[in-house]
């Protein structure tokens, strides 16, 4: 775990907010030197940030369906989940997969146009699989938060 101060805790909280700030507009907001900035910006891009990206309006590019699929595999070898977690991850309407406690064995975080698609990736691509036993769905009514801001 990297040791963090405040001021270094400061420069991940505004680059969460906005990762587009320039050297000398972050070390301003921060109220350090640029030269001081950018020292401590290397180190944390060393350290413990892992990329910069934008953040994009899902219903503006027509992503209108947010559901939650719960996965129990029909077996727990090595091979069968490397091969579903390798599968999963080449999927572009799956955002997020975390293998959990539990009942299931995966929790997938899934982002798609509508039901149809929704149901040609669920039925169409995972089920076929061949590794999954069952599949639970929650699908999302209103989104309440989304955050991808660490609390530092």
């Amino acid at each position: 775990m990297i040791k963090l101060d405040q001021i270094d805790r400061m420069i991940l909280r505004v680059l969460q907010a906005d990762g587009r700030l320039s050297n000398s507009d972050l070390a301003q907001r921060i109220g350090i030197s640029a030269p001081a900035c950018w020292k401590r910006l290397k180190r944390l891009e060393a350290d413990c940030i892992v990329r910069y990206h934008a953040e994009l309006d899902s219903k503006a590019l027509g992503l209108n369906l947010f559901a939650f699929l719960s996965i129990m595999l029909d077996d727990h070898s090595e091979e069968t989940m490397t091969g579903f977690e390798k599968a999963v991850s080449e999927m572009p309407g799956v955002i997020a997969c975390h293998n959990v406690s539990g009942k299931y064995d995966y929790l997938l975080q899934i982002i798609v146009r509508d039901m149809e698609d929704f149901h040609a990736l669920s039925m169409r691509q995972i089920r076929m699989l061949g590794c999954i036993k069952e599949m639970h769905t929650h699908f999302s009514i209103r989104e309440i938060k989304r955050s991808g801001r660490l609390p530092v």
